[in-house]
């Protein structure tokens, strides 16, 4: 429902006496559209003319009005949104652990066990098959790996997408569930610009990594994923903050990165292995040195592999140890 507002109708009164003063229609396509202006109530205005274009357009919002916090959820009358890291989507109820009733008073015994009862058959009824229960073990699995790793919900969401569809298409038979699941956490860590190493990942995966290695590859082909490599750079902040060296140790190490990386060092190189020997560069050439091998505990590389990526560095940027 429209109301006029005193606004609209000194516009709609003002355009009426300019058209009977003109006596003729107004072409719209001589309207310049940097000059059409969308207003709060969704009318699309002409702003030198005040013409009014479109109106009476639908509100997809609520008919209450919140100003706080508070207001916006007393008002509310949904849920919680839909999430894919759960097997039924988070559309089921829950009944809450703790025996208290709706004024926070704890509850009789005879309650307690009978909240007990409900609760153990409650679980056991949002689950109507053995595929949706090996989906909800393997959803658990990412959440908890995702909240070890420390990476953002969008990441946990990615990686159940990913999943679902390695489901949909049967790629899991034959492959254990917990590999498949990590593989998957991998793939979204990739797919959203936080790259977690596969040694973080095995880490706190219960799969070994050359098995991760194995299905991640799997899936990315038969899924079409179509990962491009890791930037070298995106490891930089986390591993620098992790040793505790400053912005211009950060600076300086992007920069070596992007000046070797346009010379071809780059091809062929394991990304957190490249990015470490950067920042061993940087903290170098800053004063701010840090040893081969507190660089190397942090990246989860070999000294070697330092070493041998510090002096290609050092060699390309011009720079004489």
């Amino acid at each position: 429902m429209t109301r006029p507002t005193r606004q609209r109708e000194e516009r709609t009164r003002w355009q009426g006496e300019d058209e009977e003063a003109e006596d003729e229609d107004v072409d719209l396509d001589d309207l310049d559209p940097e000059d059409l202006v969308r207003t709060a109530d969704g009318e699309l205005i002409h702003e030198e003319t005040g013409l009014i274009i479109e109106e009476d357009q639908i509100d997809p919002g609520p008919e209450w009005r919140a100003f706080n916090h508070q207001e916006r959820q007393e008002k509310s009358r949904v849920g919680a949104p839909t999430t894919q890291t759960m097997h039924d989507k988070g559309l089921t109820t829950t009944i809450d652990w703790k025996d208290k009733d709706a004024y926070g008073r704890s509850i009789s015994s005879r309650k307690r066990s009978q909240m007990h009862r409900l609760r153990k058959w409650q679980e056991r009824i949002r689950t109507k098959d053995a595929g949706e229960r090996n989906l909800q073990f393997a959803l658990s699995e990412i959440d908890r790996m995702a909240s070890a790793l420390g990476v953002p919900r969008s990441v946990r969401e990615v990686a159940s997408v990913i999943y679902r569809r390695a489901l949909n298409e049967d790629l899991i038979r034959g492959r254990s569930i917990e590999g498949v699941a990590t593989s998957a956490l991998y793939a979204a860590c990739r797919k959203e610009g936080i790259p977690r190493s596969l040694e973080e990942i095995s880490e706190v995966s219960r799969v070994e990594r050359k098995e991760i290695g194995r299905t991640y590859r799997y899936i990315s082909q038969e899924l079409g994923l179509e990962m491009k490599p890791v930037d070298p750079k995106k490891y930089v902040p986390r591993f620098c903050s992790e040793l505790e060296l400053s912005e211009e140790v950060q600076s300086k190490a992007h920069e070596i990165i992007e000046t070797t990386a346009e010379q071809g060092l780059l091809s062929g190189k394991s990304p957190t292995g490249y990015a470490a020997a950067a920042i061993y560069a940087a903290s170098l050439l800053c004063n701010e040195k840090k040893t081969q091998r507190e660089v190397a505990d942090v990246a989860q590389v070999t000294e070697v592999t330092i070493r041998n990526r510090y002096q290609e560095q050092i060699e390309a940027m011009g720079i004489h140890s």
